[in-house]
């Protein structure tokens, strides 16, 4: 019984001692295949760095208002008594807005017109007897008193009429109605907002150090979130005066608006526009990777490695200074030169001195050169066919060493299990 038992032992130490060689030996082997096999070329896409004209500016968030705009208030109180506006209605300077009812002044003004007839038919009369000599001239005094009385009367209540009849101080927008027909108002009741979009300002602020590069009549460009507006204007005031509390200057611009894009109270991103600066180098801010140690971005660049007859290109990763953005574009002020290539599509499946292919097919930049371009830029105009295949190539190998990987998995298991079943 003893002797059955270290027989089945060592044959269970055998059989465990092979697979666990046998799988050190195949991981052993795998480690060494991947250690020489050389890797594919990563795909990527390039662009040529070249010197810009850079538009520089004061970047800014802002306010857009009318340039006129008003609430409109009623300045005699009374019932009103007829609107002749909508929401939204665009109107003319002098257009009649409201009525408010005025028949009270109305039957005053007419009783006032006929005192004044009367005071002028006395007045006619008196200077008519003082001329005879028959009349004092007191008397003639008076009438001129009394005549003057009932003009100044009359024209009271033509302006108390006047101002019940509520028009447009200018021609604009007009807002909805605070009031409706029959409802009795005060005198400051404010009825309507009237607003010319026409013209627009915009108020914006600047950090003291960049309002020294403002000035009145500078270009500003006035952009929305979602890109529907897209405007410019003039610099037309800056506040003398820094804010206190947040170390801020305020500016204003006025921007035509004639297609009333621009709303009153619409929050805008200002740009102050500066002279251009000529020779600048400059990237998308998406071809920048930026981590703990800084700013990077891969630079491809041909080398022929020890041993072989081929040159290739290989992406090396360059650390960059960057400087003022501009819109999607950011300024780089140290580590790269014009010439340059740069990957823009792909770097992140790059590590610095990985071997790529070029395939400007996939590049996001629309001016970006043909592949053949980028090829014959570095010389090697008969390798752009030739990078392809070798990528197609080891796509393919590496699908059948996987396969391969996947037979012998099967295998080591099956042996597994039969060494179970003993």
């Amino acid at each position: 019984m003893i002797k059955r038992l270290l027989i089945a032992l060592v044959a269970l130490i055998l059989v465990v001692g092979g697979v666990v060689g046998y799988n050190l030996f195949r991981s052993k082997m795998i480690a060494q295949f991947f250690a020489n096999m050389t890797q594919p070329p990563v795909a990527v896409s390039v662009s040529e760095v070249k010197p810009i004209t850079w538009q520089p500016g004061l970047e800014a968030i802002g306010t857009a208002a009318a340039v006129r705009g008003t609430e409109l208030a009623v300045e005699m109180g009374g019932t009103v008594q007829e609107i002749h506006f909508k929401a939204n209605d665009k109107v003319e300077k002098g257009q009649v807005l409201m009525q408010i009812d005025d028949s009270s002044e109305r039957a005053d003004l007419a009783s006032a017109k006929a005192a004044q007839d009367l005071a002028e038919t006395n007045l006619k009369r008196a200077r008519q007897l003082a001329d005879r000599g028959v009349s004092a001239t007191s008397n003639l005094d008076q009438a001129e008193a009394s005549a003057q009385e009932a003009r100044a009367s009359v024209a009271k209540l033509q302006a108390v009429l006047e101002k019940k009849r509520l028009t447009a101080p200018f021609a604009g927008i007009i807002g909805i109605p605070q009031v409706e027909v029959g409802q009795y108002v005060g005198t400051g009741t404010t009825y309507a907002t009237l607003q010319d979009r026409d013209h627009m300002r915009v108020d914006f602020t600047l950090s003291e150090q960049q309002a020294r590069h403002a000035e009145a009549g500078q270009t500003v460009k006035v952009k929305t979130e979602d890109g529907s507006v897209d405007l410019e204007g003039k610099i037309t005031g800056i506040e003398p005066k820094i804010d206190p509390n947040s170390r801020l200057v305020t500016l204003r611009a006025e921007v035509p608006n004639g297609e009333g894009k621009l709303t009153p109270g619409q929050f805008v991103h200002v740009t102050v526009v500066l002279p251009s600066e000529d020779n600048v180098i400059a990237l998308p801010q998406t071809v920048v990777s930026s981590n703990l140690y800084g700013d990077s971005v891969f630079v491809v660049r041909k080398q022929t490695p020890e041993g072989a007859d081929q040159p290739q290109l290989v992406a090396k990763q360059v650390f960059i200074t960057l400087g003022r953005r501009s819109g999607t574009l950011v300024e780089v002020t140290k580590g790269l030169k014009a010439g340059d290539m740069v990957v823009n599509a792909g770097q992140n499946k790059l590590n610095s001195g990985a071997t790529v292919s070029i395939d400007n097919a996939i590049s996001p930049d629309p001016d970006a050169p043909s592949t053949e371009e980028v090829m014959k830029a570095f010389g090697m105009e008969g390798n752009a066919q030739a990078n392809s295949d070798a990528t197609s190539d080891a796509s393919a190998d590496s699908a059948s060493d996987a396969a391969s990987d996947e037979a012998s998995d099967t295998t080591s298991d099956t042996t597994s299990d039969g060494a179970k079943a003993q």
